[in-house]
């Protein structure tokens, strides 16, 4: 595995030295070699360059899974300019939020989304630069300069930017997926970075022989530091997709000779329901690692594929933290502290919790910029994270006697009823249970009374296929009565992230609506 200067710019250029012409990404329509890669991120850097931008200012990108978003990567870490991604669904008062907190200079965008910042731009501060990747746009507003990336690029330098990077200057502004509400950018460091891809290499055992396989967006922390970097990192070969597909999933990883993928949110729940095939177990993937793995499918997942699965636990923030190994997998726990971090559980006055009691997961790490350096523009939510020197996950856990770390909740998706504290997630892993059930999101939503109601809001295989009453005649036996959900709501789809996370924050917003089934109001009975 490579072991040199630990910047993005060092290790792709070691790798096109070494292997120029072999491919380094299987994009869907195009290969890229690592030559390529490393010279097109010379001349991205220069590009930049040219339009004034140097060493820590900010620049958004807005691209999806395509060579010009690997290209702006390489060339704005390499010119030291703080690259921002932006996620491909953002548009109004979110956009906008995104690039003035984030103080962007410049602008890297997919012609099909150009509108998005016309219809935006008078409430812009800092964008000085527009540089479109693809065709057939009319750029209205005047406030910006707007470039062609194809006539920009073919137009720079090849050579070598000659600016200065250390381990510790900050690579990127990674803002938060939002799944509780307006997000927070957090500042990684090259090293961070390097940190989060050779863990991965370390718990994968990643090497030349591995094609890793991700359906992520570039613009999300699995794709760039548990996939992209892991592969330059160890000599692998990567398959980028843009989209996730169940039904075509298992013939793209024959057909690319898949090896390992990272799989995220719904994703194993999603491919365990597909109709069985014969040769579902015939597939050339060895390992997988990603969170969570579900309780009830762990078992029959890795059979019916004949794959191993890795657990992990981590955050933009944190990177990877803790690993449920597959050789010393412990079923429901998300593992072990790795030995760069100390993680413990504590209460609410922020002591240490006794072995399994229920707190807050703290992390801290052992060695310098391994983790994020702080909310960009956001002093106080960076001293607020890093309370009494631990950060504060929000997640809640507990530990058991031998060191294993078991993830209970995150703190703002607990339901708080009638006294008592009720995970989200055990009830919807309940819910999932059941046959007719596709996916499940779990809120609290007010309560008349006080405190909250649990809604459960479910999207089934075949449309008006389950009654309100079938599935709760189903959650009885399996949850405590007070965890029974009281309203019902059936959608077609969950609103989500790019990493397949539930967005509960728009179920919260919505709360009871019309189409909510109420148990109380048709008077079904919960029993103790």
């Amino acid at each position: 595995m490579y072991r040199g200067k630990e910047t993005f710019g060092k290790v792709v250029e070691y790798r096109a030295n070494l292997r120029p012409h072999d491919t380094f990404v299987r994009f869907e329509n195009t290969d890229l070699t690592f030559e390529q890669f490393h010279r097109n991120g010379n001349r991205a850097a220069n590009m930049i360059k040219a339009l004034g931008l140097t060493k820590g200012d900010t620049c958004a990108v807005m691209l999806p899974n395509v060579p010009e978003f690997l290209e702006t990567w390489l060339g704005l870490a390499r010119l030291g300019v703080i690259e921002v991604p932006i996620n491909v669904a953002y548009r109004g008062d979110l956009l906008t939020y995104i690039l003035n907190k984030a103080e962007c200079k410049a602008l890297i965008i997919d012609s099909q989304w150009v509108e998005r910042v016309n219809f935006i731009s008078e409430n812009l501060h800092h964008i000085q630069h527009v540089i479109v990747v693809g065709d057939d746009y009319e750029p209205s507003s005047e406030k910006m300069n707007w470039y062609s990336y194809a006539d920009l690029i073919g137009e720079a330098a090849m050579d070598s930017v000659c600016e200065t990077i250390q381990p510790q200057d900050p690579s990127l502004i990674l803002f938060t997926s939002g799944t509780t509400g307006p997000s927070k950018g957090a500042i990684l460091s090259h090293k961070a970075n390097f940190a989060l891809a050779s863990a991965c290499c370390d718990l994968m055992n990643y090497g030349p022989d591995d094609c890793l396989f991700t359906v992520f967006p570039l613009f999300h922390i699995n794709a760039r530091y548990a996939t992209i970097l892991p592969a330059l990192l160890a000599d692998s070969t990567v398959v980028m997709h843009n989209r996730f597909s169940a039904s075509k999933f298992w013939e793209i990883c024959r057909t690319e000779h898949i090896t390992t993928f990272n799989y995220m949110g719904s994703m194993l729940n999603i491919l365990m329901k597909q109709p069985e095939q014969p040769d579902d177990a015939d597939n050339p993937v060895r390992q997988i690692q990603g969170a969570p793995a579900p309780l009830e499918i762990y078992d029959s997942f890795q059979q019916r594929f004949n794959i191993k699965i890795t657990e992990a636990y981590g955050s933009t923030e944190i990177g990877l933290a803790m690993v449920n190994r597959a050789e010393t997998f412990r079923k429901g726990s998300c593992g072990k502290a790795l030995p760069f971090y100390d993680v413990e559980i504590h209460d609410e006055n922020d002591k240490e919790c006794p072995t399994g009691v229920v707190g807050e997961i703290v992390v801290r790490p052992k060695e310098p910029w391994i983790m994020f350096s702080g909310y960009y523009g956001m002093p106080e939510a960076t001293v607020k994270s890093w309370q009494n020197l631990w950060f504060h996950t929000g997640d809640r856990g507990r530990m058991d006697e031998d060191g294993y770390f078991y993830f209970v909740d995150r703190e703002k998706e607990v339901v708080r009823r009638k006294g008592e504290n009720i995970s989200s997630y055990e009830i919807e892993r309940v819910i999932n249970e059941h046959p007719k059930v596709k996916e499940a999101a779990v809120i609290g939503v007010p309560s008349e009374l006080s405190e909250e109601e649990v809604l459960a809001v479910i999207v089934v295989k075949e449309p008006n296929e389950l009654k309100p009453q079938e599935l709760l005649d189903f959650c009885q036996p399996r949850m405590a009565h007070f965890a029974v959900p009281r309203y019902i709501r059936f959608m077609k789809t969950l609103p989500k992230t790019p990493s397949l996370r539930v967005e509960k924050y728009k179920l919260k917003e919505e709360g009871v609506t019309s189409d909510t089934w109420d148990r109380e109001s048709v008077g079904y009975q919960v029993h103790r």
